[in-house]
């Protein structure tokens, strides 16, 4: 059966997603070999992952996630300002809303050119992790900002092998059975970092990620004393504020500001019983 539905294409700092309306329900069941299909890069749309927006019972949407693999993804901080954005844009929510994602409300302000997204207080804080790599030793962190993710600070970020390093750690048996995401993390000032990350379901590095500019910025403040709010320069040159509540041992009420950009609107035709996409018009 063909489908035939609207989409729109959109960037958080980079971080690339493909929006679709579903709040009428017409999408197939299969949304993961669609998600496989509209984020390819070769055959699709292209993205880091596909972001359906649906109703809920209690908030202005619900947010559903999905990585560019076709896999149900965690939460998703930059999807999230980037769906709050169109979600504005089109008239589905106001510019204080509340949406839902993975059964927690998520609150998120528009800006005139930036959104504001109030994340889910991280949790499961391990410190003196280490992976062994090429004979090299590395010390680790492990915190769960809403997707599981490892922080590592290095010297230089720019000489890591982002894909090789991140890949050996994103599989190691210690972070089965779900795989993590990996943050390489320099230190520039006394309120600055740089980061890369490999995120999963993606599986390779991408130019922002949200939730590992959260679990960064959060590690940063308490383990190496960095002041709140942490700026976070991302891959794409582009950067993400990330600010919250210390005690200074813990930082609650965490927000993660940056750009949320509308690319590109377009109508795409999907055939289900082959999952390709028959055809694309921008």
């Amino acid at each position: 059966m063909i489908h035939e539905f609207l989409f729109t294409k959109v960037s958080g700092a980079g971080n690339d997603f493909v929006i679709i309306d579903n709040r009428e329900a017409t999408l197939p069941a299969d949304k993961a070999s669609l998600a496989l299909c509209l984020c390819s890069r070769n055959f699709g749309v292209g993205a880091d992952g596909l972001l359906l927006l649906e109703r809920s019972s209690y908030a202005h949407f619900s947010m559903k996630y999905y990585n560019a693999d076709g896999s149900y993804g965690g939460m998703c901080g930059n999807g999230g300002r980037c769906i709050a954005r169109y979600a504005f844009v089109n008239g589905i929510a106001p510019k204080d809303m509340v949406f839902d994602a993975l059964d927690f409300g998520y609150h998120a302000t528009i800006l005139a050119d930036r959104v504001i997204l109030h994340m889910k207080e991280p949790s499961e804080i391990k410190a003196g992790l280490q992976f062994q790599f090429d004979a090299v030793v590395y010390d680790a962190f492990f915190l769960d900002t809403g997707s599981p993710h490892i922080v590592m600070f290095v010297d230089n970020v720019e000489e890591v092998d982002v894909d090789q390093l991140g890949r050996a750690i994103r599989n190691d048996p210690a972070c089965q059975p779900e795989g993590t995401n990996v943050n390489f993390v320099e230190i520039k000032g006394t309120d600055s970092i740089k980061l890369r990350t490999y995120e999963r379901g993606v599986e390779s590095e991408t130019m922002a990620c949200g939730t590992g500019s959260v679990a960064a910025g959060v590690i940063a403040h308490l383990m190496k004393k960095l002041e709140l709010p942490i700026t976070v320069h991302v891959r794409s040159g582009e950067t993400l504020k990330v600010n919250g509540v210390s005690d200074g041992e813990m930082v609650t009420a965490p927000t993660l500001e940056g750009s949320a950009h509308i690319l590109f609107a377009g109508r795409a035709f999907y055939d289900d019983s082959k999952h390709i996409l028959t055809d694309i018009a921008a």
